[in-house]
């Protein structure tokens, strides 16, 4: 499985400093990860909605392998809206695990293919990629959020 080790300076505090290590998790934990954040209708089987959120955040979590000492990351910290971690904190370890998951273009689409137009829209605007009138959101392939890390990346058997 592939793993991936950042060593993250003091960007994002001094409390988030040191060297992480994530590794790739099984299908069958990614499955039960989507599974356990998704809700299905009862009479259509269709998706009702998809907590996206917490599907990352679990995500990360299961990928997290190594942390500082100080374990400043923890499931509950990366849920929360009030004590959570920085907002580009979040970002690149979301890119991080998400290339280590294999969590392409294809499995997003596919899930939010099964939403409503509504919620798609609130997933997106979450993101930031819905435009608002004022013009196009900072966050897009042209103009990508800088990272603060140094990244290796490794593959083990």
């Amino acid at each position: 499985m592939q793993r991936e080790e950042i060593n993250i300076d003091n960007r994002f505090g001094e409390q988030f400093a040191g060297r992480y290590v994530f590794s790739e998790i099984t299908w069958a934990k990614r499955s039960r990860i989507i599974q356990k954040h998704t809700k299905y209708s009862e009479q259509t089987g269709r998706v009702i909605s998809i907590d996206s959120f917490a599907i990352q955040a679990e995500t990360i979590w299961a990928s997290l392998k190594e942390q500082p000492q100080i374990k400043p990351l923890s499931l509950e910290k990366l849920l929360s809206e009030q004590e959570g971690i920085p907002i580009e904190l979040g970002e690149l370890l979301s890119k991080i695990v998400n290339k280590l998951n294999g969590m392409a273009h294809e499995d997003l689409r596919f899930l939010l293919e099964q939403l409503d137009e509504e919620s798609r829209t609130r997933i997106f605007s979450s993101f930031g990629f819905v435009k608002s009138s004022a013009g196009p959101q900072i966050n897009s392939e042209d103009n990508p959020p800088k990272q603060s890390c140094n990244s290796s990346k490794s593959s083990t058997s």
